[in-house]
């Protein structure tokens, strides 16, 4: 019996190793949450352990034999015995730690009972010796810190809550009714807030100091009494203290609106709310330009018109409308934010989207429009001084000009095909349907055109695919035509395939049914150029048309039909894609308001100019040391002491950069324990089958752990019965053997 119970001991020995080590393998590396998390002794991690999952006779035996324990040790989180037994809910094991005195940490403990709504725990830890003064209770965790009390410190770094949290106002919070009518019991009280306008110093030192920490701390005591928890309880008449609540936080709404613009304004939707009105007004002012000739002009092209006899014609059609000008800045807004754009990504992360080419594209275009048109205004300008320097007579009809200036007074009939106003004329024509294209940036933004403009983007993409056989098939016959009727013009009855102009007219018209069938009939008798050209033309015909045509059309139902089975998938993806575009920072003031220069933008400028003053002052110090070195360096007693001095200078570096965290490392680490811990509070209030589970199997294993105990202590009172019986029968065996030894003397 003994051999077994020894042989299960050592069984149960192993298993507690193994799950040991498999548990200090999860907790990875310590270093980033404590810097003591890697010191502690095997003494101190089996207690820390014990305290974590329950085991009430280890924590007893440790807390009352062991000598060198120290009952104040973290784990790799921070967290100290009382911290982990409280977080576990195990009362018989905070009972037996809060017998201890100097315990740390006691009031992090009762915080964290009350969110987690452990009343008897809480109890527990509010018969503490540290509690029996109510001021701990009333006191928050920054008032106690600045008194030098880590009271409610949650590790080295700060507390569990925010530190304008008190107990009373976190039960409030949690509707923890019977843990706020002991807290009331107790004395606690939530302090009613100062009034927004109190100048007294301690609101005008927070305010100065932190105003978001103080904004914050009003929130949290206005919240705790607009509580349900805490009115009924604390108030003789909560019907009427809800009313004046009610009173004075309507009129704190409408007096401290500190954020609320602001957060709104600086949301990523506003943002796009922004620049698609911008967008849809530039596009209303490409309307508007055009608008005064939807009814058609009022003189004809071999017309001219002036507002008095001595102007030129060129003079009034050249000059630029209010509508142009409008038209103009938000071009030149929105080249201002591809600028930035492009020194932000870079040229070949900007090339990647095809928007940003379509964008560069459009506004090229109008840059080239605007130019040309300027360009005319100035030579219509130079002719009208002319005009208004040589011409002493009242009108220009019988006034005899040189050609150069003549030119500007003829009618558009007469104009040169590259006049720069046609030509600007033209370029406006496509720029004006490409902004009209890029609405479609926008479109995955809506539920029911997202998904129809993800298609046929998709659509198109196989079109481009396509153009390659039919181009290559277009210029094949095209080629052949030409040379084909390329000797003939002026000898067919339309001048179709004579040059190669018209041979791509059409042979482009062709595939919609608008081209004729004369265009391969000659005047002459040459039947057999004649009969080529009727079986290329309909060889064309049915390569184009029939074959080319048709596939393409499959193609595109084909792609179609794939793309709509995932067709909400794919524009959700695409919406998201357009948010998160919004999200980046900069860019926030659409154009034409993106010219003006924000504060930030001084601000930017400001800051630049003193890096580069920094630097400039960094480089000339150190020119001046290297000078210092080079001068002591002449004396070797000066080389060897300067040297001396550099290795301790080094040495001491080193040894304050590994001891003392920098700046960068403690804010890393915060923000890693803050992620942590949020993840599990969420998973644990997400989670709650799981939660109940897991309490559950606290309870279980703390019993196992007593049965355990028990179990050893009745094996070790049966061994010990064992060794008494043994050793009771041995002597009575001997008195009988001495018996018979003498009988038989006898």
């Amino acid at each position: 019996m003994l051999g077994s119970g020894t042989f299960k001991n050592m069984q149960r020995r192993h298993t507690t190793l193994r799950e040991k080590g498999r548990r200090q393998a999860i907790r990875g590396p310590a270093y980033m949450f404590n810097e003591k998390g890697t010191s502690l002794t095997p003494e101190e991690e089996r207690f820390l352990d014990s305290a974590e999952y329950g085991n009430i006779p280890v924590v007893r035996k440790m807390l009352e034999e062991s000598k060198t324990l120290n009952f104040n040790c973290v784990d790799y989180m921070g967290q100290n015995a009382l911290q982990l037994a409280v977080g576990n809910e195990h009362l018989e094991v905070t009972e037996l730690l809060l017998k201890k005195e100097n315990l740390a940490r006691v009031g992090d403990a009762l915080l964290l009972a009350i969110s987690k709504g452990y009343v008897r725990i809480v109890e527990a830890i509010l018969n503490h010796p540290g509690f029996a003064a109510s001021k701990r209770l009333t006191l928050s965790p920054c008032e106690q810190e600045l008194q030098d009390d880590d009271f409610y410190a949650y590790d080295e770094d700060g507390t569990r809550f925010s530190q304008d949290i008190t107990p009373i106002i976190l039960a409030a919070h949690c509707q923890e009714y019977e843990i706020v009518h002991i807290l009331l019991l107790k004395g606690a009280r939530i302090e009613r807030p100062h009034d927004y306008f109190c100048k007294c110093n301690e609101c005008t030192e927070k305010q100065r100091k932190d105003s978001f920490s103080h904004s914050r701390s009003r929130m949290n005591a206005y919240k705790g009494l607009a509580s349900a928890a805490y009115l009924s309880l604390s108030s003789e008449d909560p019907v009427l203290t809800a009313l004046e609540l009610s009173n004075e936080l309507a009129r704190l709404a409408n007096i401290e609106t500190e954020f609320k613009l602001g957060r709104t304004l600086r949301s990523p939707f506003m943002k796009f709310v922004a620049h698609a009105v911008s967008f849809t007004i530039f596009l209303g002012l490409l309307v508007v330009n055009a608008s005064d000739r939807f009814e058609g002009v009022k003189n004809l092209p071999n017309e001219t018109f002036t507002d008095h006899p001595k102007q030129i014609f060129r003079v009034k059609t050249t000059q630029f409308s209010w509508t142009e000008m409008l038209i103009m800045k938000w071009v030149l807004g929105m080249i201002w934010s591809e600028c930035k754009e492009i020194w932000e990504e870079g040229p070949r992360e900007y090339v990647l989207h095809l928007w940003n080419l379509l964008d560069f594209g459009m506004l090229s275009i109008f840059v080239a429009s605007f130019t040309a048109r300027f360009m005319a205004f100035l030579k219509a300008s130079e002719a009208q001084l002319y005009v208004d320097q040589h011409v002493q007579d009242d009108t220009l009809h019988n006034v005899s000009l040189p050609p150069e200036v003549a030119y500007f007074t003829y009618a558009r009939d007469k104009w040169w095909p590259s006049d720069p106003q046609i030509i600007s004329e033209g370029l406006y024509a496509i720029a004006v349907v490409l902004s009209f294209s890029r609405i479609a940036y926008i479109l995955p933004a809506n539920e029911s055109f997202g998904p129809l403009q993800i298609s046929l983007g998709r659509t198109v993409k196989d079109i481009f695919k396509f153009m390659v056989i039919f181009i290559m098939v277009f210029v094949a016959f095209m080629i052949g035509m030409f040379n084909l009727y390329s000797y003939y013009r002026g000898a067919k009855y339309n001048p179709a395939f004579t040059t190669v102009e018209e041979s791509f007219k059409t042979l482009f018209w062709s595939i919609f049914g608008l081209s004729e069938v004369i265009s391969v009939v000659l005047k002459y008798d040459h039947k057999f150029i004649e009969n080529i050209g009727y079986v290329l033309y309909g060889v064309y015909n049915v390569t184009m048309v029939v074959v080319l045509l048709n596939m393409l059309i499959a193609m595109i139902n084909n792609s179609y039909q794939e793309i709509e089975e995932d067709a909400d998938v794919e524009w959700k993806f695409a919406r998201a894609k357009l948010w998160l575009s919004y999200f980046d920072e900069g860019r926030t003031l659409p154009a034409p308001f993106n010219l003006v220069p924000s504060p930030k933008s001084f601000y930017y400028l400001i800051m630049r100019i003193k890096m580069c003053l920094i630097k400039l002052c960094k480089s000339k110090a150190k020119s001046c040391e290297n000078d210092l070195e080079m001068g002591m360096l002449n004396s070797k007693f000066r080389k060897t002491r300067y040297q001396a001095g550099m290795r301790n200078s080094e040495n001491l570096t080193a040894n304050n950069s590994f001891s003392k965290p920098t700046r960068y490392q403690k804010i890393m680490k915060r923000l890693i324990k803050r992620y942590v811990l949020k993840a599990q509070v969420d998973r644990e209030s997400d989670e709650v089958n799981e939660g109940e589970l897991k309490e559950i199997k606290q309870d279980i294993s703390s019993l196992r752990y007593e049965l355990l105990e028990e179990k050893s202590q009745a094996t070790g009172e049966l061994a010990d019965l064992i060794q008494q019986l043994s050793e009771k029968f041995g002597k009575n065996l001997n008195k009988d053997h001495l018996r018979v030894n003498k009988g038989k003397d006898i």
